[in-house]
């Protein structure tokens, strides 16, 4: 697939982020700066967090991106490339860190919890690292012309990382450093994507079709399963029919695939 390259000069980005938000993951701060985020959120209504918080679940996720399926599969594809490095980079970062989370450490009356309260595998941010893999392979796999007007796809990945500690999950440092590990697996992402065939982006592939059987089941775990909390249910409910909606059009698409080629060849 065509995708323009990343100029060489971002790739350090990451790495540059990483270093600046040092005394975030070193918790210099700590536990201050997490308990004064965790206040100056309360004020905003729990289901404001919980909704962003979806967009760094998979299944979440896959329903608010359901319809580039059908509208856009290279920037689904894009995303899709990304989540293998996001999966290694949060399964290594937990397994190997022992990082107790905020509830284990701050008198919980100090501070706001939402949904189940944790204790344990605090470092890195696994739903900010998801939401900044999946804005950042979308981002660096649309054209470089009018690229910038995309910049929103951070701005909800951010609002995701900051509901992390407004639901009191994570400590700043851990959704500093899923930031930074979210970006590289975005752009490492659109390298993957580049080296893919183009006949994959057609309805017909049976690896787009694959895809379309991640998202049928994306709606029974919506339509099913509590993601992270139970606030989240209406949005999961809103999501259903979205993700059903892309599928259908998905299957006439196929269907005329496979009707005009019958044509083209006589039958």
């Amino acid at each position: 697939m065509t995708v323009a390259p990343i100029p060489a000069r971002l790739w350090l980005l990451p790495l540059v982020l990483f270093v600046l938000s040092a005394p975030l993951w070193l918790h210099t701060f700590e536990p201050a700066m997490f308990v004064a985020i965790n206040h100056w959120c309360a004020p905003v209504a729990a289901p404001v967090w919980t909704g962003l918080s979806l967009l760094g679940n998979a299944w979440g996720v896959l329903g608010v991106t359901a319809p580039l399926l059908v509208l856009a599969p290279r920037l689904m594809w894009a995303w899709l490339c990304a989540a293998p490095f996001a999966i290694a980079f949060a399964r290594i970062g937990k397994g190997l860190l022992f990082s107790p989370r905020p509830a284990a450490e701050v008198d919980n009356a100090q501070m706001r919890i939402v949904g189940e309260t944790l204790h344990n595998v605090s470092m890195p941010s696994g739903h900010t690292l998801t939401a900044f893999a999946v804005a950042s392979a979308i981002y660096f796999a649309l054209p470089q012309t009018g690229r910038a007007r995309h910049l929103w796809l951070f701005v909800l990945a951010s609002g995701a990382g900051l509901s992390r500690i407004a639901v009191g999950a994570h400590w700043p440092g851990d959704v500093a450093v899923g930031l930074c590990l979210g970006l590289l697996a975005g752009m490492l992402g659109t390298r993957l994507l580049a080296r893919m065939d183009a006949k994959h982006l057609q309805p017909t592939a049976w690896s787009l079709r694959l895809v379309a059987l991640l998202l049928l089941a994306a709606a029974y775990a919506l339509a099913t399963e509590v993601q992270d909390f139970d606030e989240n249910r209406p949005l999961q409910y809103l999501l259903v029919p979205v993700v059903l909606g892309s599928l259908v059009v998905f299957v006439k698409q196929n269907f005329v695939a496979v009707r005009g080629a019958a044509q083209r060849n006589g039958l």
